[in-house]
């Protein structure tokens, strides 16, 4: 039976041509994956080559000057990808992974990002993550919808249903069919992506392998829920792509419209001007409270006074610095807003098994919000590290000669993903849970024509 269940489904014309595009949409992701790794790769040789050459030429015409050198100079801090990242790009298409900074004021570089066409952004780019949230699930409907009334619409289920004790079983035997099939391509797609991407073998594929089994999964519940409504073929694929739409496009724009709207951000706009302020208003003011003011955020600095000179390097970083602490207010609520933001997204997307997967999947491919949130605040330690270490030899008036600049290379920001199965499958488990019951209960009765 099960070999004429599966010649039915593999000769259906709609079958082939769905499996077809998903397989071609899922190798056009994967290759895009391949491609977005080794731009960044590419761009973090060019950074480390572009660093050494910009220090050595800067050093050569600034050698005698320390404080006027380390005005220009800029040092790299890579976010480093991981291999995932080529399945799910997230927002590293939005987000810098790269910062290249001075040691002046941070928060005017802090969110500096690359120059892209708004067009393309708009668009997105078309990964494996996009095909596995919202090509698989539109595969899943258009073979199973009609798995009831198929039959009956044909005139062959009141055949079934009196040989069966149990019609029910020869729809799950369809379906067992169908699912089979679905997994064994979404397994040949991770076999091509692992080696093409070169993803090893850990903690975190295993939780994307098993986060996606249960996304398909869910959607399998889904569509059987729908087919147990014993509706006519028309009737269940309306009704399916209502839930697709729903739980993949209005749901998630609904949610991120509530969270903009919650937590409005008006300290971003804030933080740039009363940085710029802090900053530009201090040369016309007496040095005295800018000089205060370093020293109380530097006590170890005050034994170097200000010179009587009309301008000094101590007073200019001293300048830098106090733009910084202006806006230091302002920095800490827009970090606090935003991780509200996130948090708030996490609790809402245990309910919405779309959002939930999505978010998950960037977190476990390190190309979430909440890693650029850590990326930054790295980047503040980088910036005061370059600054603890600069400082005493620009106050000094020391020469750029006696430091080993072969030894400034590009940093990297390395994090290890923590892998929560039960956060990751849970809400998933639940929520399919729920479709399996009501399911059963409306299976209960035979299924009669």
């Amino acid at each position: 039976m099960y070999f004429l269940l599966l010649k039915n489904f593999i000769v259906s014309r709609v079958v082939v041509i769905g499996m077809v595009m998903v397989l071609v949409s899922g190798g056009i992701g994967i290759y895009n994956g391949m491609r977005h790794l080794e731009r960044l790769e590419s761009n973090i040789e060019q950074t480390a080559h572009f660093q050494e050459e910009h220090i050595r030429r800067n050093v050569a015409f600034f050698n005698r000057d320390m404080g006027l050198l380390l005005y220009y100079l800029r040092f790299a801090y890579v976010n480093e990808a991981a291999p995932l990242n080529g399945l799910f790009i997230g927002q590293r298409d939005v987000n810098n992974s790269i910062q290249f900074i001075n040691i002046r004021n941070l928060e005017a570089q802090k969110y500096d990002a690359d120059l892209t066409n708004p067009v393309n952004q708009l668009t997105g780019n078309l990964d494996f993550g996009f095909v596995l949230l919202y090509l698989f699930p539109l595969l899943i409907i258009a073979v199973t919808y009609s798995l009831l009334s198929e039959e009956k619409e044909g005139g062959t289920w009141p055949l079934l249903a009196v040989q069966s004790c149990r019609p029910v079983v020869v729809l799950l035997r369809k379906l067992s069919i169908r699912a089979v099939i679905i997994y064994a391509l979404l397994a040949l797609l991770f076999a091509v992506a692992i080696p093409v991407l070169g993803i090893p073998f850990d903690a975190s594929l295993g939780a994307v392998v098993g986060l996606s089994f249960l996304y398909l999964l869910f959607w399998f519940a889904v569509c059987f829920w729908v087919v147990s409504w014993k509706k006519s073929s028309a009737v269940n694929a309306v009704s399916l792509l209502t839930v697709w739409v729903l739980l993949t496009f209005i749901m998630p724009a609904a949610t991120n419209n509530y969270i903009t709207v919650k937590y409005p951000v008006p300290e971003a706009l804030a933080t740039t001007v009363e940085q710029r302020e802090g900053y530009h208003a201090k040369w016309d003011m007496d040095k005295g409270p800018t000089m205060e003011s370093f020293y109380t955020h530097y006590p170890q600095f005050r034994k170097y006074p200000l010179p009587d000179a009309q301008f000094s390097w101590l007073w200019y970083y001293a300048m830098q610095q106090g733009g910084d602490d202006d806006a230091r207010e302002h920095v800490a609520e827009l970090k606090e807003k935003l991780r509200m933001r996130n948090a708030a997204s996490d609790h809402i997307a245990r309910f919405v098994p779309t959002l939930h997967t999505q978010l998950r999947l960037n977190t476990l491919s390190r190309s979430d919000l909440d890693n650029h949130l850590r990326f930054l605040d790295s980047t503040e330690k980088f910036h005061e590290r370059l600054r603890l270490h600069f400082y005493p030899k620009i106050f000094e008036e020391r020469e750029a000669k006696g430091e080993d600049w072969r030894r400034f290379r590009p940093e990297y920001f390395t994090e290890a993903v923590e892998t929560n199965y039960a956060g990751l499958f849970l809400p998933l488990l639940m929520i399919t849970g729920v479709f399996v019951v009501l399911c059963i209960v409306n299976f209960r009765q035979r299924v009669t024509i």
